[in-house]
């Protein structure tokens, strides 16, 4: 993968705000022609640089009202990879990391009420070898810098 100039950047920064801008607005942007901003964004694909387009759906207007952040201790060595596979299909995970110290990673999920969230968790469980898990339940939150 070669390295990123500023126009990639600058093409990036376009579509992670608006991910369904035309390639003409994007171009218009950062002062490329439409075929020129094609061009980059399929190379980006191409390398992975981009790995694919999505929807961002706003927890509360599903009704998902209640977080927590899932701390998950596994069975034996699993790769991260494995993990992932293990909790994308699950649409209440809407954010998971591997982690340091004793827990083998975090995840932060949303769900309706406290029943819906059980739910989710007996699903996490037994996507993958999982030994137990330990939750937090959000009470406010104060401080979203907006990261998707």
């Amino acid at each position: 993968m070669r390295p990123l100039d500023d126009l990639d950047e600058q093409v990036l920064a376009c579509l992670t705000r608006d991910a369904r801008a035309t390639y003409q607005q994007v171009g218009d942007r950062v002062g490329l022609s439409a075929p020129a901003v094609k061009r980059r964004v399929d190379r980006l694909v191409a390398d992975g640089v981009i790995r694919g387009f999505t929807a961002i759906v706003d927890p509360q207007a599903m009704q998902w009202t209640t977080e927590a952040y899932v701390l998950v201790y596994c069975r034996g060595n699993i790769s991260p990879e494995q993990l992932e596979a293990a909790w994308e299909p699950i649409p209440e995970v809407v954010s998971a990391a591997t982690v340091t110290g004793q827990a083998d990673a975090i995840l932060r999920v949303m769900a309706r009420d406290v029943r819906h969230l059980e739910q989710a968790l007996e699903r996490i469980r037994r996507a993958g070898p999982v030994d137990r898990s330990e939750s937090i339940l959000v009470l406010s939150e104060l401080i979203d810098r907006g990261h998707p």
